[in-house]
């Protein structure tokens, strides 16, 4: 794996910011969704893009897969929270299949990252 000097330069990044970009586009167009449930949608999926990015910035490897571990967790969360907005009727089915699908590829991404990091050591 080349160095990476940035957490930009990361596709499990990447690939969050991207979730993070189009739930909020979601979010904001849904009408019927309540604050709260908006609010903690958009924060367990903020946590996954930002834990990333924090844990990258911490001193040493150890710490980057503790905060890896979390964004793999608030991905986790964020699944679930997809389920509560199905089960509402606040998203179509296949809209909340799509971000699983979305998820699974970062969930994926960053227990790549995580093997990789804990077999360098």
């Amino acid at each position: 794996m080349p160095t990476i000097k940035q957490f930009e330069d990361l596709d499990v990044w990447k690939e969050s910011r991207k979730l993070v970009r189009s739930i909020y586009s979601f979010l904001n167009q849904s009408k019927d969704i309540d604050r709260d449930t908006k609010s903690q949608m958009k924060r367990c999926t903020l946590s996954i893009m930002n834990n990333i990015a924090e844990g990258f910035g911490r001193n040493g490897d150890k710490e980057f897969v503790r905060f890896l571990n979390i964004a793999s967790g608030s991905a986790s969360e964020c699944k679930s929270m997809l389920y509560v907005l199905e089960d509402l009727e606040y998203i179509e089915v296949e809209t909340a299949k799509a971000y699983r699908t979305d998820i699974d590829k970062i969930r994926k991404l960053i227990h790549g990252l995580v093997r990789y990091l804990n077999n360098k050591s």
